[in-house]
């Protein structure tokens, strides 16, 4: 079965995935816990949630000690499912078609039963997550199940638990050399090979593993491949070298640009040409051609790649920040000047300018991805900015259904409610984030003072001042908090 990932969910369950990450992050963990299993009865290949899970089981039980050591409740379970699951069957690779069908028969229902126990292994691992017995088993099943980075996450939490398992390791070495990856048993063959130097099944793995993934690299375990196709043009190979380094030169950066650029001309229309020139003036800070080679990039695409528009609308508002940036500066070192009163009129121009860019943007990006909630929350914070409050609200309203930024969609939507003059409601979003938030974060902050300034339109001072309190007791610098606390005594 292969790895799924969070595209590949349900909208319902993307929601509960996403709930799931906002309640390990407020430290929720039994919520965090529920949501994950929830999400993984439904899609055990989901990995990624499976690891969440593990994740919040451990820090669940941190620090707490077990009443049972030894022969636990967790492995009297491991052994009851272990039942359930039974052994491999025989006979699968039999000359005889009878009993060859009979054994493949066999398999397919210890797989079905593998994928029910997947359930039940969790289950049983919350409160033991790092049990022997259970993490073997779920190894089993997720094998039998056809997950191999499944049985090999189960491997790794007992090599977490145990840092020095050597048997473990050995373990999941060979795993990976079952399933082609050599190049990470090499790195846990070198593990075991640095706390036990003399393991000659480790020494030996470790060469093999070495073997095989320079093979797989050099191409040597493709059929039909001579060792003429192995020989790269040595020019070639240099340019290959120079556009896979990181932090290049300015004659490297000018060179590959000649050669993307010639590549352009002869092949025009291939994103990744356009994309990579786009890179490398980005990389040598010429913002103009960069934002001007991204969205070429981006209308290759037909502007389906979001990555490609996001990224010219943000060197483009780049260059608009640093234009804003170099008046501002002017104007602070020579104020009154006839020269920076131009300057200032120029920055409101920009200014002005800028903002109706990146509304543009904002709604560009939303109008061909209407269900994503964090691109909502962006357009909703950039109308709330200028002040367009009735516009603002039902884009606030849909990005609050995204964990990521609920609270801070809730914060704005209060203000939103605040500024058209609808206190009771912009009390009550308030309040629910307010109530939300568990730790005394900027977020929090902010959505309590603006609840006090809501209270206080309402003219309740008395609520409005035991919000500012909240604040004063763990921020005395905070906006004009402690003016407004000390002013009630």
């Amino acid at each position: 079965m292969a790895v799924k990932t969070e595209k590949d969910l349900p909208e319902f369950h993307r929601a509960n995935w996403l709930k799931a990450m906002s309640a390990m992050q407020l430290k929720n963990y039994g919520y965090a816990i529920q949501l994950l299993q929830t999400v993984l009865k439904s899609h055990p290949e989901f990995l990624g949630a499976r690891q969440l899970l593990r994740k919040a089981s451990i820090a669940k039980v941190a620090g707490k000690k077990s009443l049972l050591s030894g022969f636990s409740v967790s492995t009297i379970s491991a052994l009851k499912l272990q039942n359930r699951l039974g052994k491999e069957p025989e006979g699968v690779n039999s000359k005889d078609q009878k009993e060859r069908e009979k054994a493949l028969k066999e398999r397919k229902e210890r797989k079905s039963r593998a994928i029910e126990l997947l359930d039940h292994i969790e289950s049983n691992m919350i409160s033991d997550p790092h049990n022997v017995q259970l993490n073997h088993l779920l190894k089993e099943a997720a094998l039998a199940a056809d997950m191999p980075d499944t049985a090999a996450f189960a491997l790794e939490t007992l090599i977490e638990a145990s840092p020095k398992d050597t048997k473990a390791m050995h373990e999941l070495a060979k795993h990976y050399m079952q399933h082609a990856a050599p190049e990470k048993a090499a790195q846990i063959y070198q593990r075991i090979l640095t706390i036990a130097p003399n393991d000659l099944a480790a020494v030996k793995g470790a060469k093999d593993a070495a073997a095989s993934n320079s093979m797989r690299t050099g191409g040597w375990d493709k059929e039909e491949t001579t060792y003429r196709d192995l020989i790269k043009d040595k020019d070639q190979a240099v340019a290959l070298e120079q556009q896979s380094r990181v932090v290049r030169s300015e004659e490297m950066i000018d060179n590959l640009l000649a050669e993307l650029h010639a590549k352009a001309e002869a092949e025009p229309g291939i994103v990744d040409t356009a994309r990579r020139i786009a890179e490398l003036y980005e990389q040598k800070e010429d913002w103009e051609n960069a934002t001007n080679w991204f969205s070429y990039a981006a209308s290759l695409s037909n502007n389906s790649d979001m990555a490609l528009v996001r990224k010219a609308s943000d060197l483009q508002l780049r260059q608009f920040d640093l234009a804003i940036e170099a008046r501002e500066q002017f104007i602070a070192a020579k104020p009154g000047t006839p020269e920076s009163e131009g300057y200032a009129t120029e920055l409101e121009t920009l200014k002005k300018q800028r903002t109706e860019i990146a509304l543009e943007a904002a709604r560009m990006r939303v109008e061909q991805n209407p269900t994503d909630l964090q691109l909502r929350f962006e357009l909703g914070e950039i109308l709330a900015a200028l002040g367009n409050w009735q516009e603002a609200i039902p884009e606030l309203q849909k990005a609050r259904q995204n964990p990521n930024v609920r609270m801070r969609a809730m914060s704005l939507l209060g203000q939103c409610f605040t500024a058209r003059g609808m206190l009771d409601l912009a009390a009550k979003t308030l309040s629910d984030a307010v109530a939300e938030l568990m730790v005394m974060d900027a977020v929090k902050k902010d959505a309590i003072y603006n609840l006090g300034l809501v209270y206080e339109k309402m003219g309740n001072a008395e609520k409005s001042v035991d919000c500012m309190k909240q604040i004063y007791e763990v921020d005395y610098g905070y906006r004009d908090v402690a003016q407004r606390v000390e002013s009630s005594y």
